[in-house]
């Protein structure tokens, strides 16, 4: 079948075929543009859950979640574990993981190609080890402690193992920086 038969000559434009052969061409140690994206779309949507958890935590307003069988955002986020100490909210702590994240995630800090970069790459990583440890805590906490799920709470999890999925699949390539010699 020949181009004119399919019409691609008609379109003229194949801008996004050379897009998408130079990205396959990319060398194993340079980062794929979408990482980058791909993590400050899951930051920002972190940061939103985080911050509507936070917002109705001060209000004292009820979130907008059903209250059925084992589903009770009420009971999880006025449980005695909503707090850290019974002091400092865990909306919060969300809250502030979440804008620290959005921060080093942002697309032209995941191309850095230098001493700056190796070092947000290593931040991008304690941040999710930290991050998927507390999950796991609260997981736990809401699981066997408190009895009930909360879907906002569950929504900042699901987010938290998708950035720590993509940091921890991504370092080997992140670390691999051209130019800099190895320490």
């Amino acid at each position: 079948m020949d181009d004119q038969a399919v019409g691609i000559d008609q379109v003229g434009d194949d801008s996004w075929l050379e897009t998408r052969e130079d990205e396959r061409k990319r060398p194993a140690t340079e980062p794929r543009r979408w990482w980058g994206w791909a993590a400050l779309v899951l930051s920002l949507a972190g940061f939103g859950d985080s911050l509507y958890l936070t917002i109705e935590h001060f209000s004292g307003g009820i979130l907008n979640c059903p209250e059925t069988g084992g589903i009770d955002c009420w009971a999880v986020t006025h449980s005695p574990q909503a707090e850290v100490f019974g002091v400092l909210p865990v909306a919060l702590l969300g809250l502030i993981f979440y804008t620290v994240l959005t921060a080093i995630n942002l697309p032209p800090l995941w191309r850095r190609r230098d001493e700056i970069g190796r070092w947000l790459s290593y931040a991008r990583l304690a941040s999710v080890i930290t991050g998927i440890g507390f999950v796991f805590y609260l997981l736990y906490t809401e699981l066997f402690s408190i009895k009930k799920i909360c879907l906002y709470c569950t929504g900042v999890h699901v987010l938290t193992f998708l950035l720590f999925a993509l940091v921890v699949s991504t370092l080997p390539t992140m670390l691999a920086t051209p130019g800099l010699s190895e320490r």
